[in-house]
C-alpha cells in the first residue's frame, strides 16, 4: 500500500475522534466559555495554531507522498509491468559519472584521499592535465567506503561545462545536489540543504572556474572556500593550478609507475605482446596516463603491430598521440595555454615555456636571471608555469613532463631569441677552461649540475650547423670539464667521429673524448681515439699537438702495461718540446718516463728523469699541482730503492701541497704511496690509516677503487687475517680485469698466490697440531693425574 493511503486513514480516525470528544464535552465547554471571554479567545487562537500546524504537516506529507508516487511510477516503467515498482532511493540530484573502468596505479592514492574523507577534509588534487585527476576523483566517489559513508550524497560538478561566472556556478551547484533553487545568490539560501546531511561533492577541472585572472574568478573562489569550511562536507576538488582555498589538504597527482604505465596501455593494445621497445617509449613519455591512453588507443585502433607503433613513434614522437575522434595530447595542453592566468604572464610566456622545454634538465633556478637578462619578471613567470601545472620544481630546476617537452620545445631553435640567448651564454661560460690547480678551475665545476642541459644543446646545434667552428670549439671545452669534474661516456662520439679529418676543431675533440675515456677506466679505447687524433696532428703537421698526444699516450701505455712502447713515446715528445724550448711541456715528459723506469725498475733513470722534472717545473713556473706530483714521484722512486726517510720526506711534501689545493685525485694518489711505504715495512697500523684517508677521495675512479681494494689486501694479509685478504684481493682482481689493465693484475696475482700458501700452510700446521694433540693425550691416558693436567691446559 501507498504511504499516502495510511496517512489518510489517520486523518480520518483523528476526525471522528475529534467529532466524537467534542459531542459529549461540548455543552460543558460552552457553559465554561460563556463565563470567561478571555478563555474563549485564548481558546480560539489555540484551534488556530493547531489548525495552521496540522495543515502545514499534511501539506509536507503529501509533497513527500507525492515524491514517493512519481519515483515509484519511474522505477517501474522498466519493469514490464507486471511486477510491483521497486522504491527509488536515489535522492533529488545528480548522480555522479560511472567508475572508470581501469585506473591502475592508483590504490595508494585513493586510500589516502577515503581516510580524508572520513574525516571529512576538505582535498585538492592538483597536476598536469591529462595526469589523471578526474579518474582518480571518480575512482574515489564509487569507493566501497565512500559510498557506504555518503550514500547517494555523492555529487560530481564538472566545471569546465558551464560559463565560469559566480551565478552559474551556484546554479550548478543548486542543480546537482537537487536543493532547487532555481537562482540561488549565494550559498546562504543553500545552506539549509547543505546542512541536512554528510555530502561529498567533487568539483572537476576547477582551474576554469578558479582561475584568479577570469572576470569573476575571486567571486567563485570565495564561493569554495566557504563550501569547503561546511563541516559535514567532504570537497574534492581537481584542478591544473594552485590557487585553492588553504583549508585543503594538497595532494600532487603524480605519473604512473613504471609497472602500471605498462598494465594501462596493454589493457587497451592488443595487436602486439609486451615489447621492450614499447616500454621504453612509454619510459620517454615518462609514463603520463593521458599520453600511455592516447598511444594505445592510437596504436589498437590503427592495428599497428610493435614494429610500426615504434617506426611511427621514431618519425612523429608526441605527434602520434592524436586519435580519431580528436583527443588528443595538444588539446589538453591548449587548454592551459588558453587560461586566462596564462595569457596574464605575458607575450614571452609561450616562449620561455619553450627555453624550459628545450632543455632535458629544464631551467636551473638560480640561473633565471642569467639566462634572461632583458626579462624583468622573469621569477614570477616561472612561478605562473608550476602554479598552472605546466612545469615543476625538481633538485633546483624548473622543468616540465616529457610529453610537454616534446610538444612545447621550439620547432626551430635557431628561430628562438631567447634559445639562442641562452646558447650564446652557455658557449661564452664553456670557454672558461681553467685547468686542475689553476686559476678558473673552481669556476668551472658549475657542468657537475648542468652536463645534461650542455650535451644536449651541442648535439642539437652540431646538427643545425655542423661545419660551425665556435660550436665544435664549444664541444671541445665540454668534454674536457666533463674530464676533469664529471668524467663519464657523452652522446657527442659518434658525432666527433664522423666529423672530416680536416676540420679544425676534430682532433681537439677526439683529445678531449680520449682523456674522458681514459679517466673513467677505458683504456683500450682511450688510446684508440689518441691514435687518431696523433695521426690527424701529423698530418697536420702540427709538432706541438702531436708531441702533447704522444705524452698522454705513453701515459696510456704505461696504464696497460706497454711501458717500452710508453718510453719511446715519452721520449719523442720530449724531444719536441725541447726544440721548441717549452719548459714545462718538457717536464711533464720527464715525469712520464720517470714513472715508466720505475715500473721498468730503472730505478736510478726514474730518479734522474724525476729530479730534472721538479727543477724544469720550478724554472718554467709550474703549477703547485705539478711540483706535487713530482715530489710525490721521488717519494715512490725512494721508497722502490729502500731509503724510506727520504721517502716520507718526499711525501709529506706533496700532501701538503696538494691537501691546500682541495683536489680529490692528487690527495688519493699521495695517501695511496704513503700506505704503501708504512706497508712494505710493516707499519700496518699507519698504512691503515692511510688507506682510510684514501677511500674519502678516490671519488667515483674504478681504478683508483682497485688500487684501494688491492693494498687492503695486502694490510690484511699482514695481519695474517687470510680470509679478509682474499676476499679483498679477488676483488681487486676483478676490478682489473674489467679495465683491462695487465700490469695491475701481476702482483694482484702474486699477492693471491701468497694468500692461499697462507691459508694452506696455516691448514696443515693446524692438522700437525691436532695429531700432535692426540698423541700426547693417547700416551699418557694410563696416568689419571696426568689426564687431568691436559685437560686443565
Amino acid at each position: 500500500m501507498l504511504r499516502g493511503a495510511g496517512l489518510f486513514t489517520d486523518v480520518a480516525e483523528i476526525q471522528r475522534d475529534v467529532v466524537n470528544q467534542g459531542q459529549r464535552n461540548a455543552a460543558s465547554r460552552f457553559f465554561h466559555a460563556m463565563s470567561d471571554k478571555d478563555a474563549i479567545a485564548a481558546w480560539g487562537r489555540e484551534i488556530d495554531r493547531i489548525l495552521h500546524i496540522f495543515t502545514a504537516e499534511l501539506t509536507l506529507n503529501n509533497h513527500t507522498i507525492l515524491l514517493d508516487i512519481r519515483c515509484d511510477v519511474r522505477a517501474g516503467q522498466g519493469t514490464g509491468g507486471g511486477q510491483k515498482p521497486a522504491k527509488a532511493s536515489t535522492p533529488i540530484g545528480e548522480s555522479p559519472p560511472p567508475r572508470p573502468r581501469a585506473c591502475f596505479g592508483r590504490d595508494g592514492l585513493i586510500e589516502t584521499i577515503v581516510d580524508l574523507a572520513d574525516s571529512l577534509n576538505p582535498v585538492a588534487l592538483i597536476g598536469a592535465g591529462g595526469i589523471g585527476k578526474t579518474s582518480v576523483a571518480l575512482a574515489i566517489l564509487h569507493c566501497d567506503r565512500v559510498k557506504e559513508r555518503f550514500g547517494d550524497n555523492r555529487r560530481f560538478i564538472r566545471c569546465d561545462e558551464f560559463p565560469p561566472s559566480r551565478a552559474d556556478f551556484l546554479r550548478r551547484l543548486s542543480k546537482v545536489i537537487g536543493a532547487r533553487v532555481e537562482n540561488p545568490e549565494g550559498l546562504a539560501s543553500l545552506r539549509s540543504f547543505l546542512s541536512s546531511g554528510e555530502m561529498i561533492i567533487v568539483l572537476d577541472n576547477a582551474e576554469s572556474i578558479l582561475d584568479p585572472e577570469g572576470t569573476e574568478g575571486k567571486e567563485i573562489y570565495s564561493v569554495v572556500e566557504e563550501l569547503s569550511q561546511f563541516g559535514n562536507i567532504c570537497l574534492v576538488i581537481t584542478s591544473r593550478i594552485s590557487t585553492i582555498p588553504p583549508d585543503c589538504e594538497t595532494l600532487e597527482v603524480p605519473t604512473l609507475a613504471m609497472e602500471a604505465a605498462h598494465d594501462a596501455f596493454y589493457h587497451i593494445y592488443k595487436h602486439g605482446g609486451r615489447s621492450d621497445a614499447v616500454n621504453e617509449i612509454l619510459r620517454q613519455l615518462d609514463f603520463h596516463p593521458l599520453s600511455v591512453t592516447l598511444l594505445a588507443t592510437v596504436a589498437h585502433q590503427n592495428k599497428w603491430d610493435n614494429g610500426r607503433l615504434v617506426r611511427e613513434w621514431e618519425q612523429r614522437q608526441t605527434g602520434v598521440l592524436q586519435t580519431r575522434h580528436n583527443n588528443s595530447l595538444a588539446a589538453a595542453i591548449e587548454l592551459s595555454l588558453a587560461s586566462p592566468m596564462f595569457k596574464e604572464l605575458g607575450p614571452d610566456a609561450r616562449e620561455l615555456l619553450g627555453v624550459v622545454a628545450f632543455y632535458p634538465q629544464g631551467v636551473d633556478e638560480n640561473n633565471l636571471r642569467w639566462l634572461f637578462p632583458t626579462t624583468s619578471n622573469i621569477d614570477a613567470m616561472f612561478d605562473g608555469f608550476c602554479v598552472l601545472s605546466l612545469s615543476y620544481r625538481s633538485n633546483g630546476f624548473v622543468t616540465m613532463l616529457a610529453p610537454l617537452r616534446d610538444y612545447l620545445r621550439p620547432v626551430d631553435p635557431t628561430r628562438s631569441p631567447f634559445l639562442c640567448t641562452t646558447k650564446d651564454l652557455y658557449i661564452a661560460r664553456l670557454s672558461i677552461n681553467g685547468a686542475i690547480g689553476r686559476p678558473g678551475h673552481k669556476e668551472t665545476e658549475w657542468i657537475k649540475s648542468e652536463d645534461v642541459n650542455v650535451e644536449h644543446l651541442l648535439d642539437v646545434f652540431t646538427s643545425i650547423d655542423a661545419n660551425s667552428e665556435v660550436i665544435w670549439g664549444t664541444c671541445s671545452s665540454f668534454i674536457t670539464l666533463l674530464y676533469l669534474h664529471k668524467p663519464r661516456p657523452t652522446m657527442l662520439r659518434s658525432k666527433i667521429e664522423r666529423l672530416p679529418d680536416d676540420h679544425t676543431s676534430k682532433p681537439d675533440c677526439l683529445f678531449g673524448l680520449a682523456r674522458l675515456f681514459g679517466s673513467t677506466g677505458n683504456y683500450l679505447e682511450h688510446k684508440n681515439l689518441l691514435l687518431s687524433a696523433l695521426a690527424i696532428r701529423r698530418k697536420e703537421g702540427n709538432d706541438s699537438g702531436a708531441a702533447e698526444v704522444l705524452l698522454d699516450l705513453s701515459r696510456a701505455n704505461r696504464t696497460l702495461g706497454l711501458r717500452q712502447e710508453g718510453i719511446q713515446q715519452a721520449k719523442e715528445a720530449l724531444e719536441i718540446f725541447e726544440r721548441l724550448g717549452l719548459f714545462l711541456q718538457r717536464a711533464w715528459c720527464l715525469n712520464a718516463l720517470a714513472y715508466l723506469y720505475v715500473d721498468d725498475n730503472q730505478l736510478d733513470a726514474a730518479q734522474n728523469a724525476a729530479t730534472r722534472a721538479l727543477i724544469w717545473l720550478v724554472m718554467g713556473g709550474g703549477g703547485e699541482l705539478e711540483i706535487g706530483r713530482s715530489h710525490r714521484l721521488l717519494g715512490r722512486i725512494h721508497s722502490s730503492k729502500g731509503e724510506r726517510k727520504r721517502a716520507l720526506h718526499h711525501f709529506e711534501v706533496a700532501l701538503g701541497i696538494v691537501s691546500s689545493l682541495k683536489l680529490y685525485s692528487p690527495v688519493f694518489w699521495m695517501h695511496h704511496s704513503m700506505a704503501e711505504l708504512f706497508c712494505d715495512e710493516g707499519s700496518l697500523d699507519d698504512a691503515q690509516a692511510h688507506v682510510t684517508q684514501a677511500k674519502v677521495h678516490a671519488v667515483n675512479d674504478p681504478y683508483c677503487l682497485g688500487r684501494i681494494v688491492e693494498m687492503q689486501a695486502r694490510i690484511w694479509y699482514g695481519r695474517n687475517k687470510y680470509e679478509d685478504a682474499l676476499a679483498e684481493a679477488l676483488r681487486a682482481k676483478k676490478i682489473y680485469e674489467r679495465l683491462g689493465v695487465e700490469d695491475d693484475l701481476k702482483p694482484v696475482r702474486v699477492l693471491l698466490r701468497n694468500i692461499e700458501q697462507a691459508m694452506e700452510s696455516r691448514a696443515t700446521a693446524g692438522k700437525s697440531n691436532l695429531s700432535a694433540c692426540s698423541a700426547s693425550a693417547s700416551t699418557s691416558a694410563g696416568t689419571p693425574q696426568e689426564t687431568g693436567t691436559h685437560q686443565d691446559a
